[in-house]
């Protein structure tokens, strides 16, 4: 007698039920949230001494993360003139955080409209939305106290956002969300500890650590459930959106026209940036957790993973 062997094969039904089977539930993922919320958040306006007056000698910015850092440049320019840039890039990142978060605050408006006005859910993306009012409002003193000017991004990018807000996706909108938060957030743990940076750019920098790392939280799993749940043209749709914002986020990270104002030439000071393999390695290090989560939920695929290359924040 001959034994016939027939192969399992796993539906599409059967794999999508063994996904969501791995998704966390949602109301108690933002009900953890909303604890935490209760627990670790601050008022910047009286939390921080912003009468105290700056610090001579000490960097707005921690010196291996301005952007000519140990490029032929940098190595050229005097102690004083480097502290002046970083003073200067402190303040074009806090511009594009004000920015990301006013754009961030929408996409959160626009996720929670149909859902129910009573979940934890909505409760925990009201609260953040406050997170970044408050945000918001900090980056925007720190700017001033630092008598820096504020740097906005340049007319397109600040249009194609328009259109961004307008029309993304909800998984779009969230991996898009992550880009903003998890590389600043990078950088900021790496600055609030730093002795050698003003007292008030550490005291900035620690808060947004600490209220950040609930909105991160929140966007992985809103995220993870979407590339889950989503119909196949909406995840191919996130993946070309998202590496497209990768790489106008990769151009748009530091303003040229800081270089201008601490007397640099600007296009060399461009091309020396672009050059610097330190640089690429701090940017690369920084989107280094969130590339390796979105390549396990399926975002770093095709065209958009080449975007992403494109940008210089993959390897």
């Amino acid at each position: 007698m001959t034994t016939v062997t027939t192969a399992t094969t796993v539906t599409e039904p059967d794999a999508l039920r063994d996904a969501l089977g791995l998704l966390k539930d949602r109301e108690q993922v933002a009900e953890r949230l909303l604890d935490s919320s209760a627990k670790h958040s601050f008022d910047p306006d009286t939390e921080l001494d912003w009468d105290a007056p700056l610090e001579e000698g000490k960097w707005f910015w921690p010196p291996e993360l301005v952007s000519l850092y140990d490029t032929p440049l940098w190595k050229k320019m005097s102690e004083e003139q480097r502290m002046e840039l970083s003073r200067h890039e402190a303040a074009s990142l806090a511009s594009l955080g004000i920015w990301f978060e006013i754009i961030l605050m929408q996409l959160l408006v626009r996720h929670i409209y149909d859902k129910s006005v009573t979940s934890a859910h909505v409760r925990y993306a009201l609260t953040e939305i406050a997170d970044e009012c408050r945000h918001s409002k900090m980056f925007a003193r720190m700017i001033q106290k630092g008598e820096a000017p504020a740097y906005p991004v340049s007319r397109l990018n600040h249009n194609l956002a328009r259109v961004l807000k307008t029309v993304s996706t909800t998984p779009g909108s969230f991996a898009c969300t992550l880009l903003g938060e998890e590389i600043l957030d990078w950088m900021q743990r790496l600055t609030f500890p730093d002795e050698r940076v003003q007292t008030i750019v550490r005291g900035v920098t620690r808060i947004h650590v600490v209220e950040e790392a609930r909105h991160v939280r929140y966007a992985r799993e809103e995220l993870r459930r979407q590339m889950v749940t989503a119909p196949r043209w909406e995840q191919e749709l996130t993946r070309v959106s998202c590496g497209e914002a990768a790489r106008v986020f990769s151009i748009a990270f530091v303003n040229p026209q800081v270089y201008t104002n601490v007397g640099l030439d600007r296009r060399e000071a461009v091309a020396q940036v672009k050059a610097s393999g330190h640089r690429r390695e701090v940017m690369q290090s920084g989107a280094g957790r969130l590339t390796e989560f979105l390549d396990d939920i399926g975002v770093l695929r095709g065209v958009g993973r080449k975007l992403w290359k494109s940008s210089g924040l993959l390897a």
